[in-house]
């Protein structure tokens, strides 16, 4: 069992992305960092993926994350915000990718789901479950969302790993069960 590790969390944008922090021990998630990467101030869209690119390494090189969880683009109805969306997505991933980082996706519905227990919930609602199962004090919150979904995106990871992993060979409990009659009552 392993005695620590770090999440980075990133939800990816090219207006504001975010990002947080959880170091896990002893099975016990705690935040370490959270915050948002503001890019409107910049009109050229390269130079924006790059300071994404910049941002990540220099998260790497501050926390040494073990792996990075990131918010997978949803399809939406603007075909050019979710090019762009995939952009800074596959920018973060290659930051992570140089310094050898293993990478996990999660879509919006999932994180949600793993922090509140419901698909459609609201920014706000993540934000505040967070903040009450990872006890961050109120001055530590951000009135940026982006930060909180970030955050949720490496605490999905930590539920999504800290999971009992099956056998290799099944694809499923039921497989399982009709493979091993025998041994299951």
């Amino acid at each position: 069992m392993i005695k620590e590790k770090i999440i980075l969390g990133v939800d990816p944008g090219t207006n504001v992305m975010g990002y947080g922090l959880l170091r896990v021990q002893d099975n016990k998630p705690s935040m370490m960092a959270m915050g948002v990467l503001e890019l409107k101030k910049h009109d050229d869209h390269y130079l924006r993926l790059r300071r994404i690119f910049e941002r990540i390494t220099s998260l790497i090189d501050e926390f040494l994350p073990d792996e990075l969880a990131i918010e997978a683009p949803f399809f939406g109805k603007n075909v050019q915000s979710m090019l762009k969306l995939g952009r800074a997505q596959g920018v973060a991933m290659a930051a992570a990718l140089r310094r050898d980082i293993p990478i996990c996706e999660y879509a919006p519905l999932k994180i949600k789901m793993a922090i509140t227990g419901n698909g459609r919930a609201s920014k706000e609602q993540v934000a505040d479950l967070l903040k009450r199962m990872l006890k961050i004090p109120d001055e530590n919150m951000l009135q940026k969302l982006d930060a909180t979904d970030a955050l949720a995106a490496a605490y999905c990871h930590f539920l999504q790993s800290s999971r009992p992993v099956m056998e290799k060979g099944y694809s499923s409990w039921k497989d399982y069960i009709n493979k091993n009659k025998n041994k299951v009552k």
